[in-house]
């Protein structure tokens, strides 16, 4: 069976077994590394992707599934090849990155946050990362990380309207 779908803007064909999951297509015929394989069960969030623009986890999702879908990993998002993403460059400049593994996961999780709730506080933001474990950080400076961007896109609206 053949399975058209687009990936990080290009059409892609796989050919093969459609219950191969979207994780191992990623990994072993495109060579998009980025997103992990950690736990294979659903658990961690390390291999979060988007899907027609909402959050997935790749290793539970069938190639099959995604026929006709828009797939974006963490390279369509931003890598050293494009634009940082805000919420990349957000986590650069908080210095926030520590081993790697759940990174990729948790700014595909959290960029459709982002996007979707603008006015998000502490608690929604933490609430968000349900689903992505890291076990390096101890989440309060992703969290920081994510208010401070948060502020920062909403601040040159603020200012606009004292205008």
């Amino acid at each position: 069976m053949s399975v058209t779908f687009r990936l990080n803007g290009q059409t892609c064909r796989f050919h093969d077994d459609p219950m191969t999951p979207l994780i191992d297509v990623l990994r072993q015929e495109y060579f998009l590394t980025g997103t992990k394989a950690v736990c294979r069960e659903g658990f961690c969030g390390a291999c979060t992707v988007h899907v027609d623009g909402e959050p997935q986890m790749a290793c539970l999702k069938p190639v099959g599934l995604i026929a006709g879908c828009d797939v974006t990993t963490i390279e369509g998002l931003g890598s050293g090849r494009e634009p940082l993403h805000p919420l990349q460059a957000a986590f650069a400049d908080a210095d926030v990155v520590q081993c790697g593994m759940c990174f990729p996961g948790m700014v595909m999780s959290l960029s459709a946050f982002v996007r979707d709730n603008p006015d998000a506080d502490r608690p929604a933001i933490k609430a968000a990362m349900t689903g992505n474990i890291c076990r390096c950080t101890g989440y309060e400076r992703i969290i920081d990380a994510v208010v401070d961007l948060l502020k920062d896109r909403a601040a040159p609206a603020a200012e606009r309207a004292h205008v």
